[in-house]
Parts: C-alpha cells; sequence; structure tokens
C-alpha cells in the first residue's frame, strides 16, 4: 500500500525558500521550452457562489518526473475572515505507477512560485542597471513580488500604488526590511520613475497605460490568469517584446487576450521566457527596449515547488504520512 505525504503550509514555508522557488521555476520554464514538460488545459469556472472561481492546474513534467494537479481558487471573501483569497491544494502522482504520493498545502506554494515566475522574468529581461522597482498592487502575494524582485537587482528605491491605499504599509514595512526607500506614488509617477515595474492585481481594467511606461522598463504582469482579467493597456503589449510562461495561456487567459482580440498583436509575437533561459532567445534586443513578461501561471509551476516541498519535508523528517 502507498505512502502518502501530508505535507502542511507550515512546513511548506519552513523548507521552500525562494532560491529553492527560483531554480525551480526557472528549471520547468526551461524544460517546458525544451518540449520535456507540458501543461495539460486549465479548467477554471465561477462557482455561482461565494463570488468564487475554482478549478484545476495539472500536467507533466518528464525531466524533474512531476506529475500531479493544483485544485483552488480564488474566494474574495476570504479576506474578511482573516483568511487569503487563494486557496488550493497540490496533488502528486507517481509517474511510474500512477499512484498518489503528496498532497501538499498550496496557498503559500503559489505565492512564492508566482513570486520566483516574475523573478525569473526579472534576471532574464531587466536591464542589469535597474534601479527603481514599482509594485502596483499590495494585496498577499505583492510582498512575496517584492522579497524575490530584490533578489534579482540591486534597487536602491521601490514606489507603489493600490486602489485601497490603506493596505500599502505592509509594503513599506517589507522595503525597510531590505533596506530600501519607499514612496507610495500615483500610477503616472510609478511608470515615469520605475525601471522595473510588478502587477500583482485582480484588475479587470487596464491600470497602467502605456504612454506612462518609459523606454527600457521591464514589466511583470502577475495578476491576470482568468478571462476578461486586465492590468494593463493593450497598446502596451504592443510597443513591448511580450515573454510568457505559456503561449497558449498567454493568449487565451492571460494579459495578452485583450491586445490579441484587439488585433495589436499576434499568437507569434509572444515568446516563451523558457527559450531565453535555454539561451535559444536573445531576450532584451536594447537598453531602450519595452519588455513584459506575461505570467499566467501555469500547473508545472506548482507541480515543481511542490515536488521541492515533498523531498525536503521527507528528507528532514518533516510532516505527516499516511498509508491509503
Amino acid at each position: 500500500m502507498p505512502q502518502i505525504s501530508i505535507i502542511s503550509e507550515d512546513v511548506c514555508a519552513q523548507v521552500v525558500t525562494p532560491e529553492a522557488a527560483f531554480a525551480a521555476v526557472e528549471g520547468v520554464f526551461a524544460a517546458m521550452a525544451r518540449g520535456e514538460a507540458r501543461n495539460f488545459p486549465v479548467v477554471r469556472e465561477a462557482l455561482g457562489h461565494a463570488d468564487a472561481l475554482y478549478g484545476f492546474k495539472s500536467g507533466f513534467d518528464k525531466t524533474g518526473m512531476a506529475l500531479g494537479l493544483k485544485s483552488g481558487g480564488f474566494w474574495p471573501g476570504n479576506i474578511s475572515l482573516g483568511l487569503t483569497n487563494h486557496q488550493s491544494t497540490i496533488f502528486l502522482f507517481d509517474p511510474d505507477t500512477g499512484q498518489l504520493q503528496a498532497l501538499v498545502g498550496g496557498n503559500y506554494l503559489t505565492a512564492i512560485r508566482t513570486a520566483a515566475a516574475s523573478s525569473v522574468s526579472i534576471a532574464h529581461l531587466a536591464r542589469k542597471d535597474a534601479k527603481v522597482l514599482g509594485m502596483v498592487g499590495a494585496g498577499h502575494q505583492s510582498t512575496f513580488q517584492l522579497r524575490a524582485a530584490a533578489r534579482q537587482r540591486d534597487f536602491d528605491k521601490v514606489v507603489a500604488w493600490n486602489p485601497h491605499p490603506d493596505m500599502l504599509p505592509k509594503l513599506a514595512a517589507v522595503a525597510a526590511e531590505l533596506g530600501l526607500p519607499f514612496e507610495a506614488v500615483d500610477r503616472e509617477s510609478l511608470g515615469a520613475q520605475a525601471d522595473v515595474i510588478i502587477t500583482i492585481t485582480s484588475a479587470f481594467e487596464p491600470l497602467m497605460l502605456r504612454d506612462w511606461i518609459k523606454p527600457g522598463t521591464h514589466i511583470a504582469c502577475m495578476g491576470t490568469d482568468t478571462k476578461g482579467k486586465q492590468e494593463v493597456d493593450s497598446h502596451l503589449l504592443a510597443a513591448a517584446a511580450v515573454f510568457t510562461d505559456e503561449v497558449a495561456q498567454s493568449v487565451s487567459l492571460g494579459e495578452a487576450q485583450h491586445a490579441i482580440s484587439a488585433g495589436l498583436i499576434q499568437e507569434g509575437d509572444i515568446t516563451p521566457l523558457g527559450t531565453v533561459i535555454n539561451g535559444t532567445h536573445q531576450g532584451r534586443a536594447s537598453s531602450d527596449q519595452i519588455t513584459l513578461f506575461d505570467g499566467t501561471g501555469v500547473g508545472l509551476q506548482d507541480l515543481a515547488v511542490a515536488h521541492v516541498a515533498m523531498r525536503a519535508a521527507q528528507a528532514q523528517g518533516l510532516g505527516a504520512s499516511v498509508t491509503l
């Protein structure tokens, strides 16, 4: 009978470091670009209850031998209950037998793998001399994003905007912890100052316009993962070199969906970030080029970090196990 590892949120937070998440996500993007890892079609639906979105992300990474799915979604009312809005659990299976290997808490891993994805894009696409980091959004995932981004460039300032300004102090506290000056600004000022911009919201309308973005900026759009969502002006994608985790998701439910439907860009204009990691695409072409990463959030990211959690927890004797 198989032994099933049960790895809690607390254990995940203990054993999966930002560095480990970065390596796992970078590796799975590279494997996807080589054709060695594949995401399966996403199921994501409105429940018609609690204003929630619920679904499944799944895939198989033959390089890392990670097979499984993440089940969960977004419950907007959770914040009033003291819970995170994103709730999920990851199921890992043995690729050789199909037997269940582990049940892994997915909330911390979702946050840290999303931050890892944007930081991988910063590492490979942002200008080396980027000094000002702009944060659009101040929800649960924003602090993970800020910490991960700060590892990739020698920033000397953070500027931020959020539709609810009362949420900005927690970002300011993280910036202070990192030794970075922090300033709350309007969106136009953020675009004028920032060399790297991370958008991490649940918006359904453009929050950043093309005319506000200066040459050479790198933008990581991390909040658009559902049909209808949008964080930036579609004309911004038309003016930028666009990269993504997975092209199929980018055009159907990512930030590119709007520029595609408006005819401003075509699917062939979008480049998998994994090709830059593998060295088959140059990435940024010049210091003045605007680059944009459409981080749609693929299931293979979740499986990669969940595998890290499973292996580390087992090695350290953490978590629990049951026999089925």
